[in-house]
């Protein structure tokens, strides 16, 4: 039997969690650099009596942001994002040996409550969402 949609939806939630966290924390620092140098370009321009046009500021912002991206994030994004990716998102290794815990501790359930078991391990997926 299925997991609810509303179930399925948390559980992606909470089993992402460092991932959502870390897109609030990056879309909120790139919205504060572009809208701070925003701010810096308009007054650099009217220092100049230079009108502030949008198109002209793009591609020093994206210079700007790429410089930062190349010196620092993409360290730390590959360092962060690839772990998660390759290793604990989904590679063998990372599941191999909770998956056959959790075989085998069906096994000792079957076992114990062979009337119970099945309906307590549905009970125990559907909590805890087992992938």
């Amino acid at each position: 039997m299925s997991a609810s949609p509303k179930l399925h939806l948390k559980s992606v939630l909470v089993r992402r969690s460092f991932f959502w966290a870390t897109l609030v924390l990056f879309l909120g620092s790139a919205i504060g650099h572009w809208t701070s140098g925003w701010v810096s370009y308009v007054h650099e321009q009217e220092d100049h009596n230079q009108p502030a046009e949008f198109s002209e500021y793009v591609p020093e912002a994206l210079r700007d942001t790429f410089e930062n991206w190349e010196a620092e994030f993409m360290s730390v994004l590959w360092q962060l994002g690839g772990l998660a990716i390759l290793y604990a998102a989904g590679s063998p290794q990372s599941r191999e040996g909770d998956e056959r815990k959790e075989k085998k501790l069906d096994l000792i359930l079957k076992a114990v409550d062979p009337d119970n078991a099945d309906k307590a391990i549905e009970k125990l997926d559907q909590e805890y969402a087992r992938t």
